[in-house]
């Protein structure tokens, strides 16, 4: 099994930068994609940005074009979120997601952290 692990999380004020950061416990066969998707309470979680590793190719949801980053490492064990100008709708869980094969003998599977809360107040 591999556990992911964000970090980074925290209070912002409007027009303030975090860097979120996903570390897993080990390292993976391959990965097919490494993304970032957010969560507000009663709303559905929600696609942030991603990185598909095969391509490579780099995708963001329209709202924060511009203003977040997703980078990752070699190894595909650390993937991460720059995040600037940060505004109040800004402001949820965020979880980190990596697609992928653990072995050569596993399926792929997606794989969830338990999420870091940003929160973006004055």
């Amino acid at each position: 099994q591999v556990q992911l692990e964000e970090s980074g999380g925290g209070l912002v004020q409007p027009g303030g930068s975090l860097r979120l950061s996903c570390v897993t416990s080990r390292g993976f066969f391959s990965v097919a994609t490494m993304a970032w998707y957010r969560k507000v309470p009663g709303k559905q979680r929600e696609f942030v940005a991603i990185m598909d590793t095969l391509g490579p190719t780099i995708n963001y949801t329209e709202s924060v074009k511009g203003r977040f980053f997703i980078s990752g490492d070699n190894f595909k064990t650390t993937v991460e979120l720059q995040m600037n100008a940060l505004k109040p709708e800004d402001t949820a869980v965020y979880y980190c997601n990596v697609d992928g094969w653990i072995t050569e003998m596993e399926s792929r599977m997606k794989y969830w952290g338990k999420g870091t809360l940003v929160a973006v107040s004055s």
